[in-house]
């Protein structure tokens, strides 16, 4: 088992898009009917010179709107770089979120999604963030909270497998703590919730989710011990609940 937030983020996504496509797929069961990236592109405004660091598949950029924007995509997986370029647009830079090869005063916004945590100095990407931004650019950064998705975290306990859901922060950037460490580097500090649940209908797709965390498969036994508990909440609520915390933190250099 990988024991630091880089070294988790390196198994999970060197190899290609498929664990994160996976991993996506429950969040299809949310319920905001607009979607994280819907509901993010209502709060972000994407214009001039757009810096993404850790952008994965490149998701938010069939979402958000950014007619005019220059848009820079970053990750650390050559991989996901690869998936990047299929952006229409963009340039793309395979590099580290806390060495980025830019000048400074280079951006007039910085994203940041669900990337932080995987970093094991988050504060140094923030400073890098700040140096590439303009004075008066914003930053955009989502991360999760320490309860997210804890229905889900339970499994792993259940099953024998407490570490399977360590992903999901693995650092001390939670949602509890971003807005005040973000406020050591950026002013005009916003912290915004996003107001989404799960509401799963069958065990199938709570299976592939932990089936996308894992180095090694579940087996027979803990698929079935997943599925018998999953089903036991479905018999009763009508479906497996699983709450969400993910909080939107906003920013000015």
């Amino acid at each position: 088992m990988t024991s630091t937030p880089s070294g988790h983020a390196v198994q999970q996504y060197s190899g290609g898009s498929g664990r994160l496509r996976a991993r996506m797929g429950v969040h299809a069961f949310g319920t905001d009917p607009r979607g994280w990236f819907a509901w993010l592109a209502e709060r972000v405004v994407a214009q001039g010179d757009v810096l993404e660091v850790g952008a994965g598949t490149g998701k938010l950029w069939a979402e958000l709107p950014h007619e005019g924007a220059r848009l820079t995509l970053t990750d650390f997986s050559p991989a996901m770089c690869e998936e990047l370029r299929k952006v229409p647009g963009a340039e793309v830079r395979q590099c580290d979120a806390t060495e980025l090869p830019f000048g400074d005063g280079t951006f007039d916004v910085v994203i940041a999604n669900h990337m932080l945590y995987h970093l094991d100095d988050p504060t140094a990407a923030l400073r890098e963030f700040a140096r590439v931004l303009r004075n008066g650019g914003r930053l955009v950064a989502a991360v999760n909270g320490r309860d997210h998705m804890q229905e889900l975290r339970d499994l792993g306990p259940a099953i024998g497998r407490p570490a399977m859901l360590r992903g999901l922060t693995m650092n001390d950037f939670t949602a509890e703590t971003g807005g005040e460490i973000v406020g050591g580097y950026f002013a005009e500090v916003r912290v915004e919730r996003y107001p989404c649940n799960l509401v799963i209908p069958s065990p199938e797709p709570v299976l592939d989710y932990l089936g996308s965390l894992t180095e090694e498969p579940l087996t027979a036994e803990e698929e079935s011990a997943v599925r018998e508990l999953v089903q036991a909440k479905i018999d009763a609520d009508g479906h497996f609940f699983v709450r969400k915390h993910t909080v939107l933190i906003t920013a000015t250099h």
